[in-house]
């Protein structure tokens, strides 16, 4: 301000000296309005500067800010970035492995159905040769039929043994080697030996004490007869006694308590090859 003052100041005299005229009061008020209207721009100049500064400051603020803003989102996205990358790349990892797991489940599948394709192809066969074999007892109460994957043998006490008795007549033992000449052609099959009585209580059979004992030793006696006498190998058999409690038909009549009364043959084909397949 002061040096706006000394210049008009200066130009003034300057003005006075060239023009060597003294200035008239007119002409001076003149002068001097127009330093005022120059001291008015010099000072509403100085505010329009002071206000850009200000503005500046917050424009470098807002970019700076800005900036840390981007570096941050720069950050995260590289974050994001590398989070993806392992991502996929565990997600093909796992992937790849659930392919294999899954080939190698759809394999042991296959082998699995071709195993019990095999079974049962197995089955019929044996079922077929004994019921040829067994032909001629059918009458007398034999049966031949598949449950299950397996063949059951059916024999009514009444084919097999004497009335209340453990010992085998002569008729059972034709049946059973009948069957024992089928059974040594195959060895791939293991032999359960049922015994099965109805529920009527037994009375004045010396050692026989119930039911129990009474399936029990019947399945005992035709073991003996098929391991002993027609050499049937003796680690495929094996001998239990279910008493009265796995019934054909109801035991209110004579011929249902008949059809519960016998020895069932059960034969399965040995699964040590599917047994090793579901271990794995």
């Amino acid at each position: 301000m002061k040096k706006l003052n000394l210049f008009i100041a200066l130009f003034l005299v300057a003005a006075t000296l060239s023009s060597c005229v003294v200035l008239s009061t007119k002409k001076y008020k003149s002068l001097l309005a127009k330093q005022d209207s120059l001291n008015t721009g010099w000072n509403t100049s100085q505010v329009n500067n002071e206000s850009l500064e200000q503005r500046l400051k917050r424009l470098q603020a807002d970019t700076a800010a800005l900036n840390n803003r981007l570096a941050a989102l720069n950050d995260r996205y590289t974050d994001l970035d590398a989070n993806y990358s392992k991502l996929r790349t565990n997600s093909s990892s796992e992937i790849n492995k659930l392919t294999g797991d899954l080939a190698k489940r759809e394999k042991r599948l296959k082998e699995v159905e071709e195993i019990l394709r095999k079974r049962d192809e197995a089955t019929d066969q044996l079922r077929a040769k004994l019921q040829q074999a067994l032909l001629g007892f059918t009458k007398s109460g034999l049966t031949v039929e598949v449950k299950n994957g397996k063949v059951y043998v059916s024999l009514t006490d009444k084919l097999l043994f004497p009335s209340g008795s453990i010992i085998i007549d002569e008729k059972g033992k034709q049946a059973l080697t009948q069957l024992a000449g089928v059974l040594k052609q195959q060895p791939d099959i293991n032999i359960a030996v049922e015994g099965h009585t109805d529920s009527q209580k037994i009375s004045n059979l010396g050692q026989i004490k119930d039911n129990w004992d009474l399936s029990v030793l019947r399945s005992t006696s035709v073991v003996r007869f098929l391991t002993e006498e027609q050499k049937v190998e003796s680690v495929r058999m094996t001998a239990t006694g279910k008493g009265q409690f796995q019934p054909l038909a109801e035991n209110t009549s004579a011929d249902g308590r008949s059809k519960n009364r016998r020895i069932e043959i059960v034969l399965s084909p040995k699964l040590d090859e599917l047994y090793n397949l579901i271990k794995q």
